[in-house]
């Protein structure tokens, strides 16, 4: 449950899910996936309404250092270099602070090596004088197919090997580790029983958890157990139009419309010509995505959590009618649209809570085809692409539009599909004019047409 604390800057109450802020500090070797894992958790993170920021040391280093000449930088008796790191390590710490302190962020990624129980001791001590929570996330991984991989699919981008060909850039890498592994001290049971941590073995084959102290820990750790590094793409797409759609009408439990069987008929030929292997498809509890399913021809699995938003009293009603009768309302969802509840009904942000156990199995699975509707599209789209609360609630998802997700070593790659049959347009941009005293003609100026 969520409760409220008050951040140390201001006197406004804030939504508040750590009870003090919390430093979740990477543990690894080079090319052990510490960076994939930061990037995930903070996307995370941030979709679940934690104020968090990530940290990455490495590009500190890049910044102060311009220019990478090789691995001997890196080398542990290269006692410039050692002093180069340090000094970029402490710089990332201040702004840890900063954030953590003063800007309201709740949980900070420090992304780097920290291979030595010394750098790890400066960082606990560091976390103690400030009043943070520290949480060790570390991977280990001997198996030379995956750091190999690694090495080709995120480090050989790195503005670091910018102006080396592969094989030149690999042998660099390679040597780059050997540097790290001779004072590498991996967290121990023993002599680390004290501490909060996470060891993941292998990319998820194997964990040892330790010492889990509070609700966003264990949330961490639930999450970090579910991800995977398998190849796959996810397909996200919305039911075939419905009656309702076409009348301009939100919400509500209507079937399809002539268009949008044709759609349903079309997604089943588009989805036998990707040969998707072992794919599987979720509906909501709605009639209109079970009847896009039962098209498919494939089985199909039922979830309660992707119906769509909860429109309250404005259930089946058009954008006129809410102006009509509900003014106030109307133009406060327009002024907060992510935070706004419908009276009797669901906010962005409770469907964004609603729809994490769906997020958490999306991690779990490979390839799956999810029919759903606009607005638990917009909040599964926000999550992959790393799209902010302002913005989710605008993301466009038309209908009839298929799109393919396929993720990516930091970020997620996307291919929109559009299937060639007709729809109405049911997005609504936000309105210039959002105050409460508006005019009708301004609150209905970005209303889709519909019959």
């Amino acid at each position: 449950m969520r409760g409220s604390c008050c951040p140390r800057n201001t006197r406004d109450r804030a939504v508040c899910m750590t009870n003090c802020p919390t430093l979740i500090v990477t543990v690894g070797l080079p090319a052990r996936g510490k960076t994939y894992i930061s990037k995930k958790l903070t996307r995370y993170l941030n979709w679940i309404g934690v104020p968090t920021k990530e940290f990455n040391v490495g590009q500190y280093r890049r910044e102060c250092l311009k220019i990478y000449k090789s691995f001997e930088f890196f080398r542990p008796d290269n006692e410039e270099g050692l002093k180069i790191r340090r000094q970029c390590a402490m710089a990332a710490l201040n702004d840890v602070r900063q954030y953590l302190s003063v800007e309201g962020g709740q949980v900070a990624v420090f992304d780097a090596t920290n291979t030595t129980r010394e750098r790890r001791g400066t960082i606990i001590k560091f976390a103690e004088q400030n009043g943070f929570k520290v949480f060790f996330v570390e991977s280990v991984c001997e198996d030379p197919d995956v750091i190999a991989q690694n090495i080709v699919q995120v480090k050989l981008g790195s503005p670091d090997y910018i102006h080396c060909n592969t094989e030149e850039a690999i042998e660099d890498f390679m040597k780059r580790i050997k540097c790290y592994e001779s004072s590498y001290q991996p967290l121990d049971e023993v002599l680390d029983r004290d501490l909060s941590y996470i060891k993941i073995m292998d990319v998820g084959r194997r964990y040892l958890v330790n010492r889990v102290l509070d609700h966003i820990q264990s949330r961490i750790v639930y999450y970090l157990m579910n991800i995977h590094i398998t190849p796959r793409s996810i397909y996200l797409c919305r039911h075939g139009e419905s009656d309702l759609n076409i009348k301009g009408r939100i919400g509500g439990d209507s079937g399809l419309s002539a268009r949008g069987t044709e759609f349903a008929k079309s997604l089943r030929k588009f989805i036998q010509d990707q040969n998707i292997k072992d794919l599987k498809v979720w509906t909501s509890q709605m009639k209109r995505t079970i009847q896009t399913a039962e098209c498919l021809g494939v089985p199909y699995e039922q979830w309660k959590s992707l119906n769509e938003i909860d429109a309250g009293v404005c259930e089946e009603m058009m954008y006129e009618e809410i102006q009509e009768h509900y003014p106030l309302e109307f133009a406060l969802r327009d002024q907060d649209k992510y935070r706004y509840r419908y009276p009797k009904g669901e906010s962005y942000e409770d469907l964004v809570q609603r729809l994490e156990p769906v997020i958490m199995e999306l991690e779990r699975q490979e390839n799956i085809l999810v029919v759903c509707h606009q607005a638990v599209m917009r909040c599964l789209l926000a999550y992959f692409l790393d799209k902010t609360a302002d913005e989710l609630p605008y993301l466009k998802c038309p209908l009839h539009t298929v799109l393919k997700l396929t993720p990516m070593a930091y970020g997620c790659k996307v291919e929109s599909v559009y299937l060639g049959v007709d729809a109405v347009n049911t997005h609504r941009d936000r309105p210039e004019n959002v105050n409460v005293q508006r005019s009708t003609e301004d609150a209905l100026q970005t209303v889709p047409a519909h019959f």
